[in-house]
C-alpha cells in the first residue's frame, strides 16, 4: 500500500479548503455577491496556513466560483450558486450526504457478500422469544415509559460488571452510555469532537460509513496503514506530531475490512502516544467475541488511565441485530457531553430493547450460543477460502470477524467486477469504499457471515467464474 506522503500529494490541503468554501456556498451560508472571510480570518478559523487559503481562493477564482474586487476581497459569484431546487428559507447540508455502503446493500441480490451481518438462521431466535415473554412478565409497564437518556440503570450495571470481569476494564455504570447501535455512537462522537477541517486519523482501509460520518462534519481524513502486524508506530507518532489530530478512529480487533488484529504491545504504546499528543482514540469493537482460536488482546481502554480512549462495544452483530444495543465507555467530563448529544438525537434507546437484551445477555444460553456461532462462522470462512484458493485470489486469513479482505488478480478491476456481479445477483464491497484515498481498486471485501453454506459456495463459484470472463 502507498505511504502517507503519496496520500498528501493526491489530496492537497488547499483542495480540501476549496471544497469547504464551495460547500458553504452551496448550503446558502454565503449567497451570491456576499463577501468571503479574509484569507487571514479563514486560515485562523480552520487552523491552516494563510498560503493554503490563498491557493484555494485562487482556484475558486479560476473556476468562476468567486470573483475579486481590488483592495476589497473575494466575493461569491452569482453563477456558482443555484437555488432552483431549494425552497425559500430552507437549510441545505454543507456536505453532500453520502453512504456508499448503504447504497450497495440496498441492492436486492441472491448472493449477499456485502453485509457484515450474521445469517439470521444462526441466531438464537427461539431462545430470544422466551426472553421477550419474560421481560413483559417482569416489567408489565415497560411499553409505557422511556428509558433514561444514558441507558437503563440495570443494564449499565450488568455491562460494567461484565467488562470488569472479562475485559479488565475498570469502569462504573456511570461511565457507560447505551446507544442504538455502534453507528449512532460514532455519529455522536463526531458531532461532539469535529468541526470543519479538523483532522481525524483513520486506518487504511477502514469502515466506509465512519468516513462518511466524519466527512459530513467537514473533517479531513489522514490514513494510517494497518497490516497483519498492526500499525507502524513511528508513522503514527509522526502523523500525530504533524497534524495534531482531534482523534484516531480505529477498529483494532478482527478489523473491518481486513480481519487484522493489533497486538497487545502496540495497544499499550499507542495509548501512551494518545496521551502525549492529546489525541482521542475511538476504539470500535464489534467483533471481539467472534474469534476462531485464542481470545484477542485486551481492548485499548484497558490500558487507558487518563481518559484518552472511548470504547464502543456493539452487540448487534451476534446477539440480536434488531435490538440495536451498543455500550459506549468513556470517562467524565466527556461522558456528560455524550449524554447531551444522545438526548438531542433520540432522548434514549428504547427501554424494551434494553430489557430484552439484559436478560438474554446475562443468561447461560448466550455463552452456549457464542460457542456454536464461532464454529459455524469458521465453517463459512473456510468455504469461502476454498473457492478463493481455487480461483487464485490473495488474502490474509483472519483469526476472527466476519470478512475477508481480498486482492483481485492483476488487471481485474473491482468496479468492473462489481457492475457485472450485481447483474448476476451477487454483491460485495469494492475496496475503494473502504479507502480514505479511494485508490484500492484491486481489493474487495467479502462477508462470509450472511449467506448460508449452500448459497455461500454457489455464489462464490459464480463470482469467480464472472471474474474469469472479465
Amino acid at each position: 500500500m502507498k505511504k502517507v506522503a503519496g496520500a498528501e500529494q493526491s489530496h492537497p490541503l488547499f483542495r480540501q479548503v476549496y471544497e469547504l468554501v464551495l460547500n458553504r456556498m452551496e448550503r446558502g451560508e454565503w449567497k451570491a455577491h456576499d463577501k468571503l472571510p479574509s484569507i487571514r480570518l479563514l486560515a485562523e478559523e480552520i487552523k491552516v496556513h494563510r498560503l493554503t487559503v490563498f491557493k484555494a481562493y485562487r482556484r475558486l477564482t479560476e473556476d468562476g466560483k468567486v470573483y475579486v474586487k481590488d483592495k476589497s476581497g473575494y466575493y461569491v459569484s452569482a453563477e456558482s450558486v443555484c437555488y432552483e431546487d431549494v425552497e425559500e428559507g430552507a437549510v441545505v447540508s454543507s456536505y453532500l450526504l453520502s453512504n456508499s455502503l448503504s447504497d450497495i446493500q440496498r441492492n436486492p441480490v441472491k448472493y449477499q457478500f456485502s453485509q457484515a451481518l450474521i445469517d439470521p438462521n444462526l441466531l438464537p431466535n427461539l431462545y430470544l422469544s422466551d426472553y421477550v415473554k419474560k421481560v413483559f412478565d417482569l416489567y408489565p409497564k415497560v411499553m409505557g415509559t422511556y428509558s433514561t437518556v444514558q441507558g437503563d440503570d440495570e443494564l449499565r450495571e450488568s455491562l460494567s460488571r461484565h467488562f470488569r470481569e472479562h475485559h479488565r476494564l475498570q469502569l462504573s455504570a456511570e461511565e457507560l452510555l447505551i446507544t442504538s447501535g455502534a453507528q449512532q455512537a460514532i455519529n455522536l462522537i463526531a458531532k461532539i469532537m469535529l468541526g470543519p477541517m479538523d483532522t481525524v486519523l483513520v486506518e487504511r482501509p477502514t469502515f466506509g460509513v465512519a468516513m462518511d460520518i466524519f466527512r459530513l462534519e467537514g473533517a479531513r481524513l489522514i490514513p494510517v496503514n494497518i497490516t497483519p502486524s498492526g500499525y507502524d508506530l513511528d508513522e503514527v507518532e509522526a502523523l500525530m506530531a504533524k497534524h495534531k489530530p482531534r482523534m484516531f478512529y480505529m477498529n483494532p480487533t478482527h478489523h473491518n475490512p481486513t480481519g487484522y488484529t493489533v497486538p497487545a504491545w502496540q495497544r499499550k504504546l499507542l495509548v501512551e502516544l494518545a496521551e502525549r499528543y492529546r489525541c482521542l482514540l475511538v476504539e470500535d469493537d464489534p467483533f471481539r467475541d467472534i474469534y476462531f482460536g485464542k481470545k484477542p488482546p485486551l481492548p485499548f481502554f484497558a490500558y487507558d488511565t487518563e481518559g484518552w480512549v472511548i470504547y464502543i462495544s456493539s452487540f448487534s452483530k451476534y446477539v440480536a441485530p434488531g435490538l440495536r444495543i451498543c455500550a459506549v465507555a468513556c470517562r467524565f467530563p466527556f461522558m456528560e457531553r455524550l449524554i447531551t448529544a444522545k438526548s438531542l438525537a433520540d432522548n434514549g434507546t428504547p427501554l424494551l430493547n434494553q430489557k430484552i437484551f439484559l436478560h438474554y445477555y446475562t443468561s447461560p444460553r448466550l455463552q452456549q450460543h457464542l460457542g456454536k456461532l464461532r464454529i459455524a462462522l469458521q465453517v463459512h470462512k473456510e468455504i469461502m477460502e476454498e473457492e478463493l484458493l481455487m480461483a487464485g485470489w490473495e488474502w490474509t486469513a483472519p483469526k476472527g470477524g466476519l470478512n475477508l479482505w481480498v486482492k483481485l488478480p492483476d488487471q481485474l478491476s473491482a468496479e468492473a467486477l462489481f457492475r457485472k456481479s450485481i447483474e448476476h445477483s451477487i454483491s460485495f464491497v469494492p475496496g475503494e469504499i473502504c479507502d480514505p484515498l479511494g485508490e484500492l481498486k484491486s481489493w474487495i471485501r467479502l462477508s462470509y457471515s450472511f449467506a448460508n453454506e449452500v448459497l455461500l459456495r454457489e455464489g462464490m463459484q459464480r463470482l469467480t467464474a464472472l471474474a474469469r470472463t472479465l
